[in-house]
């Protein structure tokens, strides 16, 4: 058998071979979700496994946060996601012998996750301790098109001889989970977190309903069966509080199989009934049964063509890259496609790292993807948001300020971080939802969301800066001890980054409320409030230190002590886990991306010299201790000029999590890195920018990559752009013309364009920290 590892291939990730020490990454790596459900990638037999995992978005279970001081203010309560019922396990026996791959003889095995057709195939010889030898192959999907409902087909074939086999289908409860933290509150609140309501089992059929202790959600998920077999089996079911099985015995003939189909269903409420979510179930089943596993599996590829063909992004010159670009883009559909009324966590349904809670990450990296891809899958993000103001508007008030507050970390809408300097003093995150807003607008001029809750998350949002900040004797505004998108500069004055997007914010609000008088009326917004929301904007503080030529991070933050990055080992990355946040906190050293994202996302603040001067001060202290970073620092050293630092950043950016390079994907994969590619790609190489209401392209191409393409949709109209080293061709493939710019030069597009790139500038290459440079180390591929 084959040394374990990944195989290149452009639509497909093929891991051959057999790590048993690989299995945590892998099963993140292989997970499948639709947004709403999600099962990490286990072996159907349930053994060996890394980490179990099957998650429904926004189901949790609360438990009290710790505190070794209490104070006014602080969050009383966490939550955590639950691994919930595991419906993918299929237990077999080999003539009385478990099938196990720690045992016996595994002659050959691989898995493939199939970026095409939606779905994890796996293909393994096996021969027991006894001698017996069978091929097993499976393929699992969680639909696209049936919110509710996963399916799995599992066939075992005797390679040498007639042989007896017991197949083993389970639902699964309460499974024991190793703890991986200190914390003994998070331990006991995931220890059996879920209580038996209600047990059915008829036939091939089973249903298990529970519930969580704290948290009083309730969730139900059910299985049903199709065997195809010759001649007869011996068939059984089996139901108590925490399992279900059906079990299927048959003699195999060689050269026969068994081929087993497995339907799961699933359904979750914070309201409903036992019975009702049993019967929701029931009929889930019913309907994915109805449907059969040749139309799921139709409907999975036909969904995902059409995710494709506005989606894609064509990479020329590095297979690895095309390869892990796609693997970025499927893992972030799997987050967001169908969360619908959900938040979309930074870990997805991958795993159960970040407790399972949505960040600002989800606004300001995932949100850009799919507003220029799937613009029905942001604007029910923004949907979420705008559902939790009510939550957002107490914790406003319960902090003294107006408007909305929106929380750092959370599942359902309720601040859930205990850890005060980089979570209640990190309020740029409403900004960042302002921002995506503002961004989902613009591009799909989607005037009913503007109308039902664009304009409110705007107001509401504006209305905390106007309340948090304050004018200076200097007639500045000023907005002081916040913490920004960088975590290792706490509790600082006037944040660059917090700063421009709440002018964004401000600007923007006052802007949509004009547009719908009537909304801006309702939510009581007079012409008063509209112009103090513009002369806040207009004052506010931008620190720039004139003596170095650059802004400031915040406000005297180059005066800062300097980092020893000389000093600091390799080994002692990331600094967090090494030295405490009073160092961090009172010196030049930079986390992840902060006023390199400002200059991103507020391009028009900056010209292009004080970028470049920007880029490179900031380049010297950024250590990336956050996988948001890369992806940001691509886009910039691709604006300013140094196209090669660029594609080193973005390579490590699409090798995040196919590589581990932060060694923690086995708690699940990073949905924003990985989102990241796309803005590498799109952002950094096709130079998008959302600018006055129009998108604005500046391509240009570093030397490995001889071309790229992608896909953007713009109000109804979906474009085309191609990049080589020479030229940029534009096409309208279908809608309206479109107004853009390229380099600067207002065109429109009404058919095909094709316009010269011009050079990029000549600079000096930044420096990294010691031992900080880009890293997207590139392991052997198979042949």
């Amino acid at each position: 058998m084959s040394d374990p590892g990944f195989e290149i291939s452009p639509w497909e990730l093929r891991w051959c071979g057999l790590d048993l020490e690989a299995l945590h990454r892998t099963e993140s790596i292989f997970a499948l979700s639709n947004g709403h459900l999600g099962l990490r990638g286990t072996l159907e037999e349930g053994e060996p496994v890394g980490l179990p995992g099957t998650y429904l978005n926004g189901f949790y279970e609360s438990r009290p946060l710790p505190y070794a001081e209490v104070g006014y203010g602080y969050p009383e309560h966490g939550q955590t996601v639950v691994n919930v019922t595991d419906g993918k396990i299929i237990r077999l026996l080999v003539e009385d012998e478990p099938m196990d791959l720690r045992y016996g003889d595994t002659r050959a095995h691989n898995r493939v996750l199939d970026f095409r057709s939606g779905t994890l195939r796996r293909d393994t010889e096996w021969t027991s301790p006894t001698g017996r030898t069978v091929r097993i192959r499976s393929e699992r999907l969680v639909s696209f098109t049936e919110r509710t409902i996963a399916a799995v087909r599992y066939e075992v074939e005797p390679l040498d001889g007639d042989i007896e086999l017991v197949v083993q289908s389970d639902l699964l409860v309460n499974e024991p989970i190793t703890a991986t933290r200190g914390d003994p509150r998070l331990a006991a609140a995931l220890d059996r977190p879920l209580i038996a309501d209600e047990v059915a089992a008829r036939e091939l059929a089973a249903v298990l309903v529970h519930h969580t202790r704290s948290s009083g959600l309730r969730m139900a998920a059910g299985m049903d069966h199709e065997l195809a077999v010759p001649g007869s089996a011996r068939c059984g079911v089996h139901a108590e509080d925490d399992l279900a099985r059906v079990t299927f015995a048959a003699d195999v003939p060689f050269g026969e199989k068994l081929c087993l189909t497995k339907y799961l269903a699933y359904g979750w409420s914070a309201r409903r009934s036992a019975p009702a979510l049993r019967a929701q179930v029931e009929a889930a089943l019913a309907a994915g049964l109805d449907t059969g596993w040749e139309e799921l599996l139709a409907r999975q590829r036909a969904y995902l063509d059409e995710f494709w063909a506005q989606a894609d992004i064509e990479l020329d010159g590095d297979p690895a890259l095309q390869q892990a670009v796609r693997f970025a883009l499927f893992h972030v559909l799997q987050a967001g496609a169908r969360g619908e009324a959900r938040a979309i966590p930074a870990k997805g349904l991958t795993g159960p790292g970040y407790d399972g809670h949505a960040f600002w990450d989800t606004e300001t990296f995932v949100l850009p993807v799919l507003t220029y891809t799937m613009p029905g899958a942001a604007g029910d993000a923004l949907r979420w948001r705008h559902a939790t103001l009510d939550q957002a508007r107490r914790r406003a008030r319960e902090l003294g300020q107006s408007g909305a507050m929106f929380p750092w970390r959370s599942i359902d809408g309720e601040e859930a971080s205990g850890y005060w300097p980089t979570a209640t003093a990190a309020v740029h995150v409403n900004a960042d939802i302002a921002d995506a807003t503002a961004r989902y607008l613009a591009a799909t001029g989607d005037e009913k969301f503007e109308i039902d809750c664009g304009v409110e998350l705007l107001a509401e949002t504006a209305r905390l800066w106007v309340s948090l900040g304050h004018y200076d004797t200097a007639g500045l505004f000023r907005i002081d001890g916040v913490t920004g998108p960088d975590e290792y500069s706490a509790l600082a004055d006037n944040n660059l980054y917090t700063n421009l997007l709440a002018r964004r914010n401000l600007e923007e609000a006052a802007a949509a409320c004009e547009r719908q008088p009537e909304v801006a009326d309702r939510l009581g917004v007079d012409a008063d409030e509209l112009a103090h929301w513009r002369e806040c904007a207009a004052a506010i503080l931008l620190p720039y230190n004139h003596e170095l030529g650059v802004h400031e991070q915040s406000e005297g933050f180059t005066r800062y002590a300097p980092w020893d990055f000389a000093a600091t080992p390799a080994e002692n990355y990331p600094l967090l886990l090494h030295y405490p946040y009073f160092d961090l906190y009172r010196q030049q050293v930079v986390k992840q991306a902060d006023l390199i994202l400002a200059m991103y996302l507020c391009p028009n603040a900056f010209d292009l010299g004080q970028k470049t001067r920007n880029f490179d001060y900031y380049e010297a202290l950024t250590v990336r201790d956050s996988s948001l970073s890369a992806s940001v620092q691509a886009v910039l050293a691709a604006e300013v000029g140094h196209l090669s630092l660029a594609f080193d950043y973005f390579a490590e950016a699409a090798f995040t999590d196919l590589h581990d390079l932060h060694h923690n994907v086995s708690a699940g994969l990073h949905i924003a890195a990985l989102a990241g590619t796309w803005i590498s790609c799109v952002g950094g190489f096709g130079g998008l920018r959302d600018q006055d209401g129009l998108p604005a392209f500046a391509p240009r191409l570093p030397a490995p990559i001889d071309r790229l393409a992608f896909r953007i949709l713009w109000r109804d109209s979906r474009i085309r752009v191609e990049i080589t080293a020479a030229n940029t061709t534009y096409r309208l493939l279908t809608g309206e013309p479109v107004r853009l710019t390229h380099h600067g030069e207002a065109r429109v597009l009404e058919g095909e364009l094709t316009l010269p790139n011009p050079p990029a500038p000549v600079v000096a290459a930044p420096r990294q920290p010691a031992s900080r440079a880009p890293r997207h180390n590139r392991p052997r591929h198979l042949a």
